[in-house]
């Protein structure tokens, strides 16, 4: 396996440490061959098409308080509460988002998972300047498929504070053959526990038994657990490295659930979104079969299950008849022994609330994994032969606390290159013995099945061959969505040549 230089770590560790992030190190740094050069300036400004519906939006980013259950924690997010607000638009919209940056330090907007135009990406150093405090930026673009994403910083390990919010991309063709939705974001939360995320990194970086926040690494293996069920590893190896204090389902802890009400027989669309930055979650709907729908915005063959995996930056719709009585929604964290579960209570009729720890038998059985679902024929890349080939491996270990791509971290590696036109087949092999969310910005892709996805978990050891139509020109990142690894080195840029 290919190893991570120590002096390659500490690059990376530097951006973190600044809450720069890694690509506006590199960067301001003009050695990194991953990079274009800036500043950028404010970006070029668009206007919508003839006819095309505008949708406009004031995000702020400013310091908060959250309450967790009795607890007041301090963190950073959009607006007053976490998640942010709901941002809603149609498919073939244009928006024209402003953030308004309060923090005390830079940050961005990345739009996760949607195909817009480069500038409007959010990756400092790659795609625009960072945005300093008490300085806004407009992000411009037309989100063209129906889904559901979400939206979240660029910066640093920015995203492991409150700062994300959904981001729903309606299909207005779409028949809506159910009777209410609910949107349902996943989390894991440190952020003003007595720690932030930037002292997690600093500390995994430092120490090279690979430990950090909270008591540190929380890997199964290291209790003297078994593998194979959802209260262990499953099939994921080491799933994550950081402790957590807390899991949240829309900013709520179990001790301080969301209640969700509807009436028995209804039939609810569920949009889960995994927002985490170090968990994966096995998620199920006590008395109830779900029937996933859609993966990462695109519709999938009807798929019934009890339960189902969801990685960092994942997201999944479900539809489910709900039945009469008191419901929990876990979802449980994969390989970690620590912090309880993210849990809500789904209350149709009369009944008690089950506890905190409730522990659905749905869990107990085969749990989905989402790269195995089937896509529909109309979510599938038309039929092409690729025109280029290239390599992506991802490399690393926990000691030291090091993670690259093709053998080398992010400032050090050279970039994937495409032309303008191509179908693109990346060769992806995890070469760790982690598991880890691999995330392609600007892009859909395509798994052997068809499956389209921006975000795909690979258990160690795992290939997967991944098209992608080479039709938004720019420079790209593609990285691992745990935003850890992704901070001390797992990323790589994609880059258009003429």
């Amino acid at each position: 396996m290919n190893t991570i230089t120590r002096r390659g770590l500490l690059i990376g560790g530097l951006g973190a440490a600044g809450t720069v992030g890694l690509g506006a190190y590199a960067a301001t740094q003009g050695s990194s061959p991953s990079t274009p050069k800036g500043p950028f300036g404010a970006p070029t400004p668009v206007s919508p098409d003839r006819g095309q519906a505008v949708v406009t939006k004031t995000l702020t980013a400013k310091p908060i308080t959250l309450d967790l259950a009795g607890r007041t924690v301090s963190t950073w997010g959009y607006g007053d509460a976490v998640p942010g607000p709901l941002l809603r638009a149609n498919a073939g919209d244009f928006l024209r988002v402003t953030l308004d940056n309060q923090l005390p330090d830079e940050t961005t907007i990345h739009w996760h998972g949607i195909r817009l135009r480069n500038q409007a990406d959010g990756v400092p150093g790659m795609t625009q300047d960072p945005v300093k405090p008490d300085a806004s930026y407009v992000y411009e673009f037309t989100a063209p498929d129906p889904g559901t994403y979400f939206f979240h910083p660029h910066v640093g390990v920015q995203l492991d504070r409150g700062l994300y919010a959904p981001l729903i991309i309606d299909d207005p063709k779409e028949p809506g053959d159910y009777d209410t939705e609910w949107v349902l974001v996943l989390d894991d939360w440190i952020d003003g526990t007595g720690t932030t995320p930037e002292q997690v990194l600093d500390e995994l970086v430092a120490n090279d038994s690979g430990s950090g926040g909270m008591g540190g690494m929380d890997h199964g293996e290291m209790d003297g657990m078994s593998r194979g069920t959802t209260d262990e590893a499953g099939p994921w190896g080491d799933a994550g490295d950081v402790t957590y204090p807390y899991f949240l389902i829309n900013g709520r802890p179990p001790a301080d659930l969301e209640t969700l009400t509807a009436k028995p027989g209804q039939k609810v669309r569920l949009r889960f979104i995994n927002a985490a930055s170090d968990t994966i979650f096995a998620v199920a709907l006590g008395g109830h079969r779900m029937t996933i729908t859609h993966s990462d915005g695109f519709p999938v063959q009807p798929t019934e299950t009890d339960a189902f995996y969801i990685g960092m930056g994942e997201r999944y719709d479900a539809i489910v008849t709900l039945g009469d009585g008191v419901f929990p929604l876990v979802a449980k964290p994969v390989g970690k022994t620590s912090g309880g579960q993210a849990m809500a209570l789904i209350r149709t009729g009369s009944g008690s609330a089950p506890g905190e720890g409730a522990n659905p038998r749905e869990l107990s059985g085969k749990v989905l994994i989402g790269s195995d679902l089937r896509p529909t024929q109309a979510a599938k890349l038309p039929s092409r032969t690729a025109d280029a080939t290239t390599r992506l491996t991802l490399t690393g270990s926990m000691q030291p606390y090091a993670w690259g791509m093709n053998g080398a971290p992010f400032g050090e590696n050279e970039p994937l290159t495409v032309q303008a036109g191509q179908r693109l087949r990346i060769n992806a092999t995890n070469m760790t013995m982690m598991t880890h969310p691999l995330h392609v910005h600007g892009h859909t892709f395509a798994l052997p099945s068809g499956l389209r996805k921006d975000t795909v978990l690979m258990a160690p050891m795992q290939s997967f061959a991944i098209d992608l139509d080479a039709d938004n020109t720019g420079d790209w990142m593609i990285h691992c969505h745990n935003i850890y690894h992704a901070e001390a080195g797992m990323m790589i840029a994609l880059k258009y040549t003429t």
